[in-house]
């Protein structure tokens, strides 16, 4: 695949920005890797030197986000080798940091491209009760370098069954929701401490011992950084609140399988929930009231939902499939598109860089065959940064993934 120029147009097509109206025979103008207009035909000033790219009879939309994944940490059909998702050592984890175990030749990320996910935010796993630092990117690029579009983004964390079950195995703290609970407070407790002792040093002009773990922390308690809080249960959701309000961070519910159990809490405390998987077993009992009703009894309560794969749990390219089973049972199938596009860009301050199909943004654009909710058709060509790296082959009825690999000339 040629990509050459610089400035594309891609034309005709039936334009769902996500965040406005749809255009039919709409325009999307890509220039230097950010899309620069949007609009009817008689709208756009389309250049001399663009490449013109004909999208008629399909549909244009932006990039889906899967705002909680663990692509290139825990790599599809690896084993243990290939998955460095968690660090169960220690059961305050803030340091560790997604990116040093990203590889970007697992074959997931060419699945999230065939799924029309361009961006990802990668998150460290869920047997500790606190995790450690994710990251966002893109779903092409050669090394992680080229893929990362938001480096500071959130810290993972863990309530419930996974850390109780990981250290209980151990004999040691935290064994119990309790002692979970405990941890992520005794935590932060010392990382507002240590926060209080830098600065009192620094006004001293006296020199401090940097400790990774707690600077970490404190950029949470500062607001730097979201509070990725992975929990299914009700009760560990409020427990998550209650943490929330002692210190006072900004909260993002991570899976939220018994959110519609207190969706009005939810809506009322404005918390934003990335639900799912959707597609699992109930293979454990924080899960047994899993339902594809959730994302549309959250969203009518007024809560900001994203949708998520959990990849590997789920594959990454069925993404919006979940969303189209949630719109089967009840889901409004605008929010939906919502919740694999702006809404997770919102809810992680990502909006200014991805989500929609906005001059400005990241020029990360799918093709669809048609309305991607319908599950007969699929993404036919997909753009990273304004390059094509994607397309669906139809005489051989395979998708075709440009070239990650250095080649000789």
């Amino acid at each position: 695949m040629s990509d050459k120029a610089q400035v594309k147009a891609i034309v005709g097509g039936y334009v769902v920005p996500v965040d406005g109206d749809p255009i039919d025979g709409g325009t999307v103008l890509i220039e230097n890797g950010k899309i620069a207009a949007v609009g009817t035909a008689a709208d756009v000033d389309i250049p001399d030197d663009a490449e013109l790219i004909d999208a008629a009879g399909s549909w244009v939309l932006p990039g889906f986000i899967d705002a909680h994944a663990h692509l290139g940490v825990h790599e599809d059909g690896e084993g243990w080798s290939g998955n460095d998702t968690n660090e169960m050592t220690d059961p305050n984890g803030a340091r560790f940091r997604a990116i040093d175990g990203i590889d970007p030749y697992e074959p997931g990320f060419d699945d999230a491209l065939a799924g029309g996910v361009t961006s990802v935010v990668i998150k460290p796993g869920s047997g500790n009760p606190i995790g450690g630092q994710t990251i966002g990117v893109k779903t092409w690029g050669r090394t992680v370098l080229d893929m990362i579009f938001a480096e500071g983004v959130s810290v993972k964390s863990a309530l419930g069954e996974n850390p109780k079950r990981v250290y209980g195995e151990k004999k040691q703290t935290p064994s119990t929701r309790l002692g979970v609970a405990s941890t992520i407070r005794d935590a932060f407790t010392a990382a507002r401490n240590y926060a209080a002792q830098r600065e009192h040093a620094a006004g001293e002009g006296k020199p401090f011992d940097v400790d990774l773990t707690k600077e970490t922390l404190a950029k949470v308690l500062d607001g730097e950084l979201y509070w990725d809080q992975h929990v299914h249960r009700a009760d560990d959701m409020v427990t998550a609140i209650r943490l929330a309000d002692e210190f006072g961070y900004k909260l993002v519910i991570n899976h939220g399988t018994e959110g519609h159990l207190i969706a009005d809490l939810l809506a009322e405390r404005d918390v934003p929930v990335i639900l799912g998987p959707l597609f699992t077993t109930k293979s454990k009992v924080e899960l047994r009231n899993r339902t594809l009703r959730a994302p549309g009894i959250l969203a009518r309560a007024g809560v900001r939902i994203a949708i998520t794969t959990d990849h590997p749990v789920v594959p990454i390219n069925f993404l919006v499939y979940q969303a189209a089973l949630s719109v089967k049972d009840g889901l409004d199938p605008e929010t939906a598109l919502k919740a694999l596009t702006v809404n997770p860009a919102a809810m992680l301050d990502l909006d200014d860089q991805v989500g929609s199909l906005k001059p400005g943004l990241d020029a990360d654009v799918v093709i669809w065959s048609g309305d991607p909710l319908d599950v007969m058709n699929r993404a036919m060509r997909v753009f990273v940064r304004g390059r094509e790296v994607y397309h669906f082959d139809e005489e051989t009825g395979v998708g075709v993934t440009e070239e990650r690999r250095y080649r000789e000339a």
